[in-house]
């Protein structure tokens, strides 16, 4: 999946969008990467002298790679809803992510009920764990928003 099909599915758009490709797509799993440039505009805060890509926002590439498995495979209709957090667990940093990284991205579902999901996700740089976490998110229609 290219850029122009993710853009389709998900709503974020920059500097919130973090997956730039998608390599692989199942029913239950994907692998995504995203490419850490240092023009990236968190990096002007975060830290200035010594750049390292927040831990939030990794999580957050997690859990939009969460949505777009579920929006390709799940969602009859994906633009009358929208996928949004309802917990976090377990989320652990291994290593810092720095401009010119490649985050490899994976996310398995582990289950799924009604409108809730529950998600498995990994975060891998040259085969070294960078970040994974456990989540869950609601889908939840635009028109209840």
């Amino acid at each position: 999946m290219h850029i122009n099909e993710i853009k389709s599915l998900l709503p974020h758009r920059y500097p919130f969008l973090l997956i730039d490709r998608v390599l692989e797509i199942g029913d239950k799993h994907i692998v995504a990467i995203k490419n850490v440039s240092v023009n990236e505009e968190f990096f002007n805060g975060h830290f200035p002298s010594s750049p390292v890509m927040p831990g939030v926002l990794q999580v957050e590439a997690l859990a939009q790679a969460g949505c777009l498995l579920t929006l390709k495979n799940r969602i009859e209709n994906p633009d009358e809803v929208i996928i949004v957090f309802s917990g976090i667990k377990n989320a652990r940093f291994r290593r810092p992510v720095v401009p010119g990284d490649q985050l490899l991205i994976e996310v398995e579902l582990v289950s799924e009920r009604r409108n809730f999901l529950t998600m498995k996700g990994k975060a891998t740089v040259q085969g070294d764990m960078a970040c994974e976490m456990e989540a869950t998110a609601a889908i939840v229609p635009k028109d209840k928003l």
